[in-house]
């Protein structure tokens, strides 16, 4: 039996909010996760808006964890009055700087351009550039925006709770009272952990995603040994940056769920 054609009903095409060939998975949310409450809590605003929001409200649980280990870590683990680590965690500085060379004062130099301006602003802008020219929208946001959480939270972080730099002779002129924590070291786990995590997440073979980990963890270690060698900070300064890079990695993962499960229920 033939059917007439103005009786066929063509449903109509579902537009996707976000292509799952393109985004990486670790950006795309859960059905009925924690970013789809969220964005539903919010009132399903446009996906610009709800990242935006999801941003602040995580940077504001971000930094004031960020204070919270800070105090810790000033006036109870290392201060006379508490732990009294104090000297222990100077130790690794003082042999540093009396086993400096002119070589490793050269890669001191390098490992800290490594892990801050101008390098880490010049490859967050071509990714975001490059991104945005495909389309790739959550992926330019992610580096852009992982590295400004990073830098918010190091800044709220080092004025509310000043920390002296270590005893030794320092090679850079910066502010002595600023030694927690180490912001170098957190915009290079943020950065170089960031991007090749969405990397990761897109690629198959194991001996890849382990190439690519292995060259972030030397990076950032270099990094790490550079502040310290340069007697810019103190171990327990370069573990909170770790922390920090971290958190900022979670943050912007979130902002960009929410974003997209934003837009999800806004197609339906």
């Amino acid at each position: 039996m033939s059917v007439h054609p103005q009786a066929r009903v063509h449903e109509p095409a579902r537009s996707k909010p976000h292509d799952e060939k393109t985004t990486p998975p670790v950006l795309v949310p859960r059905p009925g996760g924690i970013a789809s409450r969220f964005a539903g809590a919010i009132g399903d605003p446009h996906p610009a808006l709800a990242f935006i929001v999801a941003l602040l409200v995580g940077f504001v649980v971000l930094a004031a964890a960020s204070v919270l280990l800070a105090l810790f870590i000033v006036h109870v683990v290392v201060s006379p009055d508490g732990f009294g680590l104090g000297s222990a965690d100077e130790a690794l500085p003082e042999v540093l700087a009396e086993h400096r060379t002119s070589l490793l004062t050269t890669l001191s130099e390098i490992g800290t351009e490594a892990g801050g301006s101008p390098v880490l602003p010049i490859l967050v802008g071509i990714v975001a550039i490059v991104c945005a020219c495909m389309k790739r929208w959550a992926i330019a946001a992610f580096a852009v925006f992982v590295l400004t959480a990073e830098s918010a939270t190091y800044k709220v972080t080092s004025l509310l709770v000043p920390r002296d730099r270590p005893s030794v002779h320092r090679l850079e002129d910066l502010p002595v009272d600023a030694s927690y924590p180490s912001g170098h070291t957190a915009a290079s786990v943020a950065v170089y952990a960031g991007l090749v995590l969405l990397l990761t997440t897109t690629i198959t073979g194991s001996l890849r995603k382990a190439l690519a980990w292995t060259g972030v963890i030397l990076m950032v270690s270099f990094v790490a040994f550079s502040r310290m060698y340069r007697g810019m900070h103190h171990p327990l300064d370069v573990i909170g940056g770790l922390l920090i890079g971290i958190g900022a990695i979670l943050l912007l993962i979130f902002a960009c769920r929410v974003a997209a499960a934003a837009a999800e229920r806004r197609a339906r």
